[in-house]
């Protein structure tokens, strides 16, 4: 309203059919629900102006504010007779605070569909996003028994994705991670892309259990996101006793194979960090890493209870795409010599994390497993 009226001039004395009429007690009125006042027609003519302050500027047209009760609508008219309240440019704010809230309240319930007035409805339908499809097996598997485990990418727009990245390193393909929910046992494959996209595998489960499902793709795309995971699950048949995770042990042996751990590790979410790994053969000497996977060593991290999961792995010096990212964060494990790996750690979120440090020696593949706590 300050923006309808001309500038503050003289002052002028009250509007003489004002200082003429009364403007009594103020009466409470509800209109829609919203409490405001009314001026009466008694009392003005003692103290018209009690604070010396409200006669600023002449009274131009006066405002009468109606908001019905349940509806989504106001109306303002001008008027020169009856009970009203006046508001002037530069009037004492608080003392017509309650008018202007009215005004304000009546405004944003015209404007927002209040009061029963009805709304235009939006539908957003589901994002699209890459999927699995046709994953078997759907049944309980038995533990022992080869069990070919098979399945279908599709594609946001309903097709098969049949292209994924190629070359050096192990950031291509297809990375099939299956883990028991308690973390006691791991499967790891990198399985070929058949017709039509089919990605299938054969897997001899171990142990008993529920397992969860991880997909990790590398499309071949020229997004700026790499890769993504899809997840799935399944059961192996037979009597599942969940194991609790052990603390951290610095010395783990694997046929024979020993995994030392050096130093106190010190981890924290987002924030990458490294842990240094000596491998010994059983007869004491440093063990020689072979490439498996595109990789010296895959360092695969779940977290106990959510099983989140993170993958980075190790690399000769000088070796490309072996860098893990996370945001803006990035990690590359490395290994310069025989018997010593420099994992990089890189989770997601805080928690106790199970890390699996699998290699291939002397044409096995060996998994030593570490208890890590990241703050």
């Amino acid at each position: 309203m300050e923006a309808q009226h001309p500038p503050r001039a003289e002052r002028l004395a009250p509007h003489r059919e004002h200082v003429a009429e009364g403007c009594g007690a103020v009466e409470p009125k509800d209109a829609g629900g919203v409490a405001r006042p009314r001026a009466g027609a008694a009392g003005c003519r003692a103290h018209a102006d009690a604070r010396g302050n409200e006669d600023d500027e002449a009274v131009r047209e006066q405002l009468e504010m109606s908001a019905p009760h349940g509806r989504g609508w106001a109306r303002a008219s001008a008027v020169h007779s009856g009970r009203r309240v006046i508001l002037r440019a530069y009037a004492d704010r608080r003392r017509y605070q309650h008018a202007l809230q009215a005004i304000a309240l009546a405004a944003l319930l015209a404007g927002c569909g209040g009061g029963g007035s009805s709304a235009p409805s939006i539908t957003v339908g589901a994002a699209r996003t890459y999927t699995i499809s046709s994953f078997a097996p759907s049944r309980p598997v038995r533990a022992g028994v080869p069990t070919r485990v098979s399945f279908t990418i599709l594609q946001p727009d309903g097709k098969p994705l049949t292209e994924f990245k190629r070359g050096p390193g192990p950031h291509t393909g297809v990375h099939l991670i299956i883990v028991r929910r308690d973390l006691a046992t791991i499967v790891h494959r990198h399985p070929p892309v058949g017709p039509g996209g089919r990605i299938s595998e054969t897997i001899t489960f171990t142990e008993p259990g529920p397992y969860r499902v991880v997909v990790d793709v590398y499309p071949k795309t020229a997004g700026p996101v790499p890769n993504f995971q899809l997840f799935s699950k399944l059961t192996v048949a037979g009597p599942y006793a969940p194991q609790q995770l052990p603390p951290l042990r610095p010395v783990e042996v694997v046929d024979g194979y020993r995994f030392v751990l050096h130093g106190t590790p010190h981890l924290h979410a987002v924030e990458p960090g490294f842990l240094d790994f000596t491998v010994t053969t059983p007869g004491g000497a440093p063990a020689r890493f072979t490439t498996w996977y595109g990789a010296l060593a895959h360092a695969i991290f779940f977290r106990r209870g959510s099983l989140d999961y993170f993958h980075t792995h190790v690399c000769a010096p000088g070796a490309s795409g072996c860098t893990s990212v996370f945001g803006a964060a990035k990690v590359t494990g490395t290994s310069a010599t025989p018997g010593r790996l420099k994992v990089g750690v890189l989770v997601p979120v805080p928690g106790t994390w199970r890390l699996f440090l699998q290699c291939r020696l002397d044409g096995r593949v060996l998994t030593a497993p570490f208890t890590l706590e990241v703050k």
